[in-house]
């Protein structure tokens, strides 16, 4: 069975690509820069969003295998939704998208800053510095202290929770910490997908901790647990990957398990089986 990262089908795309979609949607509008388009009208997902084969669409949900790798589109682990334009990465190829390598905003919502989302934390929260002197992105600018527990006595903001937390996919906080199993030996890691910290890692390398650099995902904002007895899916996973004692599999507490088809209900997407909400 192949493998999936975020998968988003919808029955156009079934009968179009033989059962190979494109990602579910990680922009703030509905379209590949973020800025325009919307849910319904060219973007998104659930209530006519991108369907169908056309080359035109961005990599991820183009019905072509764009890097050789022998997976297409939202199969491809490295897919993180339908308006990823780069395949071949962990990188979204949108524009301005999680560029800034030490200050961490929503991974999930097509863009880079705090300011529309009101999630900010260090890098090195994430990678899990202690002091100053174990931080390898912006030292100078860390404070230990000011990180959530269990580094610090920080916290996340309510508006980062309520907007971002209904963004992150199973298995990943909403930063892009996130629990990733490599397809060829179903064993799974922390790291942190952004490109602008980990800009080596791919599917190719997720056992290597100098390249996919590890991190411990933040337990108050996301949906980070997932794999082993939690019987939800991480990404690079499929249902063959979990417990026998799985007998269905079950999703992120406030999401609901996509149709047979990967249908979800408007403004939402199909990541992993379950519908992951898609940022208005």
């Amino acid at each position: 069975m192949k493998r999936l990262l975020f998968v988003c089908l919808t029955v156009v795309a079934i009968t179009a690509c033989g059962g190979k979609g494109g990602g579910g949607g990680n922009t703030d509008g509905g379209d590949p820069t973020g800025d325009g388009g919307g849910n319904g009208d060219g973007g998104g997902s659930g209530d006519g969003g991108i369907t169908g084969c056309d080359p035109t669409f961005p990599e991820c949900s183009d019905c072509a295998d764009n890097d050789g790798d022998g997976d297409i589109d939202g199969f491809d682990v490295e897919c993180t939704g339908p308006f990823d334009d780069n395949e071949a990465s962990f990188a979204t190829g949108i524009p301005g998208d999680n560029i800034d390598p030490v200050q961490q905003d929503c991974f999930f919502d097509g863009n880079s800053g705090a300011g529309d989302d009101g999630c900010n934390i260090h890098v090195c929260c994430l990678l899990g510095a202690t002091t100053k002197a174990d931080c390898p992105l912006g030292a100078n600018q860390y404070n230990p202290q000011e990180c959530p527990p269990p580094i610090g006595t920080g916290t996340i903001s309510q508006m980062c929770i309520d907007t971002c937390g209904k963004l992150a996919p199973p298995g990943c906080d909403c930063f892009g910490c996130c629990t990733v199993c490599d397809p060829a030996t179903n064993m799974c890691f922390d790291i942190d997908i952004n490109p602008a910290v980990s800009p080596d890692c791919d599917a190719s390398n997720i056992s290597d901790p100098a390249k996919c650099l590890r991190c411990t995902k933040n337990t108050q904002c996301g949906n980070g647990e997932c794999g082993g007895s939690t019987c939800v899916l991480c990404p690079g996973q499929d249902p063959n990957d979990l417990p026998p004692e799985c007998s269905g599999q079950m999703c992120p507490t406030g999401s609901v398990t996509c149709g047979a088809d990967g249908s979800c209900p408007a403004d939402s997407y199909c990541a992993n089986g379950c519908c992951i909400a898609i940022l208005q």
